[in-house]
């Protein structure tokens, strides 16, 4: 049995706690006097502190320490918020995130120069974050003379019935009351169930404290910040004399209920109930119920895990597959309704584990908020990101894959495609440009578009470059496809000058090869003037697909069945008469097609009643002739080998339920092959 490492943990959740900390950041660049917002990121940086600090990373905890400090002057209104503490907060988390993953790490005079630019921000001299932050109290002389005007609380609170299990302890919020002045504490135990039905792992116990302090409401608020989502808590400022007047009622009913306890006779079986003059009306289970089910939502389970699983439910797929065959050669219908029901197991558990393996586009369209932020800053540009469809799930294998890509677009829409605010001001558009990430799902694809609002792209410039660079031919007919398609040729640049964005030309063939390896095509549209939008087309998933297996001569292939469209019969007489010509004609529309028997060279005669399996990526669409149509078939997807990488014909292969083996068409490639079997067709007609 492994054992879980409480430090990965820490930085699992440092991780996602640092994400919330940036996401509230960059709302709040949009909305400055959004108090709400300031809250949540001093809760988010006092949360990191003392997580920090309990797990021994005492450097992070002294760096976060004075992030927090500059939230908290926020929220007591010392200073306003500007773009310029946000700017340095969110320098200051990935100096974070470099505490959090490499805390014994030589990180030089970072920290000092982010301080720096931190005190910048809220005013006043940059401190030191050589020591850990050490909370100690002054001299009382000091003390007496500081202070201050005393407030009077009355403060009420109830905790979770799980509170304990999860680790909360009580008293630990008492003590720290009690540091913040005089404190006169009473528990009400009225909500104490009978011996025989209390669980003793459950808090039934709620709190009615009086205190006198120097220091204001913020101050109890930050006793309570990490459970204040789950409990009930009731501050009121009340005078002081009243505040004494209530503990003196408080401790004289305490007095004389512990007299009577002392003669009185205990109820049998039952707890001793406690009730102050002012009793606190018991906790109601309802809330209890709710954040029991809101902590039984989501279980934390590692990546490697899942895809393990997922092998596994694809070998089970296979088994599947081949008892099927045995059982449908076999007349034993024992055997028969076994199977059906093997069958039908192992297809909800396929469905199941896909699901469990999809994860929302919106994990990473949120990458992209703080990129564009900091580009907007560095080139000078107003930048408006619009995010559309985040619903939309896809494979986590290749949410994980399509991150870096993404990158690589989006930086070159904002550095090629935005104009300058008074290039775009002079051409009668708004000064602030926008990118646009949509996703969203089209059959068995996700379709993930960039679109900028942009100058569009140059196509003289892009022909005048791939002419230079050996590319095409000088004066070559091109389709505009083709044309705008050489911006992912490797080392393909029109930039002018290199800068920190881009003008090395790497990157965008980059893009290509990651998006074909995922088994994906990108179309590019771009209107002079007007902008440009790249599309990247990729399969919902990586590891199991419903496929169409067919036969050529001897051999089996599946087609993916989301790009099929429909399958239609072709007779010996009508391929006879259209050869030459290899196009059929199909609803006043002419479709090219492929004998596959041809292209992959069988040998063998082709049966007397081929089929034609119409397919399509989008608008385009292509026929591919087949001697059979054996019929659908659930596919565990297998990767070729090295040896086979540069067959850009199949994607894939797969296992069969009598152990043999048949190659995945790569649907892309075919579409292509058809489309320039069709434009030499014309050429010589």
């Amino acid at each position: 049995m492994s054992t879980i490492d409480p430090v990965a943990v820490f930085r699992m959740e440092a991780a996602e706690c640092l994400e919330a900390i940036e996401a509230g950041l960059l709302d709040l660049t949009h909305q400055l006097d959004n108090r709400d917002l300031v809250d949540a990121v001093f809760r988010g940086l006092h949360t990191l502190k003392g997580s920090g600090a309990m797990f021994g990373f005492e450097a992070l905890a002294a760096f976060t320490h004075h992030c927090e400090t500059a939230f908290d002057r926020v929220r007591k209104g010392e200073v306003a918020a500007t773009s310029e503490l946000v700017a340095a907060v969110l320098a200051a988390q990935d100096h974070m995130r470099a505490l959090v993953d490499q805390p014994d790490a030589d990180h030089g005079d970072t920290g000092h120069k982010l301080l720096a630019q931190l005190q910048a921000a809220v005013g006043g001299k940059a401190p030191a974050v050589a020591a850990p932050v050490v909370a100690v109290p002054p001299p009382v002389a000091v003390r007496e003379a500081s202070a201050k005007r005393k407030n009077s609380w009355r403060i009420r609170f109830s905790l979770p019935a799980n509170s304990m299990a999860n680790g909360t302890n009580p008293l630990g919020l008492l003590d720290e009351l009690r540091d913040l002045g005089e404190c006169t504490v009473r528990a009400n135990s009225s909500a104490i169930p009978p011996l025989d039905e209390l669980t003793p792992t459950e808090l039934h116990i709620s709190w009615d404290v009086t205190l006198v302090s120097d220091q204001d409401r913020s101050a109890i608020d930050d006793v309570f910040i990490f459970v204040l989502d789950d409990m009930e808590l009731s501050v009121e400022e009340i005078d002081a004399p009243a505040a004494a007047t209530v503990a003196a009622i408080e401790e004289k009913t305490a007095a004389a209920t512990a007299a009577a306890a002392s003669t009185a006779p205990a109820p049998p079986a039952a707890v001793p109930e406690f009730r102050p003059v002012e009793a606190v009306p018991a906790k109601r289970e309802a809330p209890v119920a709710v954040s029991q089910a809101k902590a039984a939502e989501n279980v934390r389970v590692p990546a490697e895990r899942l895809d393990e699983l997922m092998d596994r439910v694809g070998e089970l797929v296979i088994a599947q597959s081949r008892l099927s065959q045995l059982a449908s050669a076999s007349t034993d219908i024992a055997l028969r309704s076994v199977s059906e029901e093997i069958e039908r197991l192992s297809g909800e558990l396929r469905d199941t584990m896909m699901v469990l393996r999809m994860v929302p586009v919106a994990t990473l369209f949120s990458r992209f908020r703080r990129l564009v932020h900091d580009l907007a800053r560095e080139t000078g540009k107003v930048i408006e990101l619009v995010t559309e469809g985040e619903s939309t799930e896809v494979d986590k294998t290749v949410i994980e894959r399509l991150a870096d890509p993404l990158v690589h677009l989006v930086r070159n829409s904002i550095d090629h495609g935005l104009e300058t605010p008074a290039d775009r001001l002079a051409s009668g558009k708004t000064e602030a440009g926008t990118v646009t990430l949509s996703a969203r799902q089209a059959g068995g694809e996700v379709i993930i578009s960039i679109k900028d609002d942009g100058r569009g792209i140059n196509r003289d410039r892009v022909r005048a470059k791939a002419e230079s660079s050996g590319l095409i031919h000088p004066g070559q007919p091109l389709s505009d496809s083709e044309l705008l398609q050489l911006i992912f040729a490797p080392g393909f640049s029109t930039a002018a000058a290199i800068t920190n964005l881009s003008g090395r030309g790497v990157g965008m063939d980059v893009v290509k090869k990651t998006v074909e390896a995922l088994r994906g095509a990108i179309d590019i549209v771009s209107v002079p003037g007007q902008g440009s939008e790249v599309s990247l087309r990729i399969p919902l998933t990586l590891a199991i697909i419903d496929g169409l297996l067919v036969r050529v001569g001897s051999g089996r292939y599946v087609i993916p069945l989301s790009a099929v469209e429909e399958c239609l019969e072709l007779s010996l007489e009508e391929d006879l008469r259209s050869r030459g010509r290899s196009f059929i004609s199909l609803r006043d529309s002419l479709v090219p097609f492929l004998r596959l028997r041809d292209l992959f060279r069988t040998g063998t005669k082709p049966d007397v009643h081929q089929k034609v399996v119409v397919i399509s990526t989008g608008t385009e669409r292509v026929g591919l002739v087949v001697d059979q149509i054996i019929g659908d078939h659930q596919t565990v997807i297998k990767s070729m080998s090295k040896l086979h990488n540069n067959v850009a014909t199949f994607s894939g292969a797969t296992i069969l339920g009598d152990g043999s083996v048949a190659l995945i068409l790569d649907v892309g490639h075919l579409v292509a092959a058809g489309q320039q079997q069709e434009a030499q067709l014309r050429v010589a007609g």
